[in-house]
């Protein structure tokens, strides 16, 4: 439970997502659509089918959302494959995304909190990358900056590589 800016109490959770209705895909495909499925020239309905086959319950990929009370206001998906300039490096944490009604309010920061928690499902792994445009983010959820990349895309083609270190210390 956490206190929002009003006394009511809410439940704020992560949850694995497998299985899960129309209403639920069609509200995280919007979100990658407009994000990266436009941008990147994927239809809608791609777009889907890419959600929709990336909630695998023991293997990769799978996608965890972030729920305040019964609804979804974020999600993340660990991948084999997030920058294909660099298959020699994996699994990524990708899509890491928040709601924009739900920016900037502490919510970014209580997904990536979970992060180490939901990695334990990846046992043949000891480490977990991103890359992002972001600075001074990922450092506050355990993860350590590698190098600047170049991800070769029209758009913000420098990025920041962070990983993440899974053993157990």
């Amino acid at each position: 439970m956490i206190d929002n800016k009003s006394t009511e109490k809410v439940n704020l959770s992560i949850k694995k997502l497998i299985n899960i209705d129309d209403e639920l895909l069609n509200k995280i495909t919007t979100w990658m659509y407009n994000w990266w499925g436009k941008r990147d020239g994927y239809s809608f309905e791609a777009t889907k089918c890419f959600m929709k086959h990336s909630m695998q319950d023991v293997r990769l990929p799978q996608t965890y959302g972030l729920f305040l009370n019964d609804n979804i206001i974020g999600m993340y998906q660990y991948a084999l494959e997030d920058l294909s300039v660099r298959p020699d490096i994996y699994p990524w944490l990708a899509n890491v995304y928040i709601d924009e009604e739900y920016r900037n309010m502490g919510y970014g920061r209580k997904l990536l909190e979970t992060v180490k928690d939901t990695s334990k499902n990846l046992k043949n792994f000891n480490e977990i990358y991103l890359y992002t445009r972001h600075v001074n983010l990922y450092e506050k959820s355990g993860f350590e900056f590698v190098c600047d990349i170049d991800t070769y895309k029209k758009e913000n083609r420098i990025q920041k590589l962070y990983k993440m270190n899974l053993k157990k210390e």
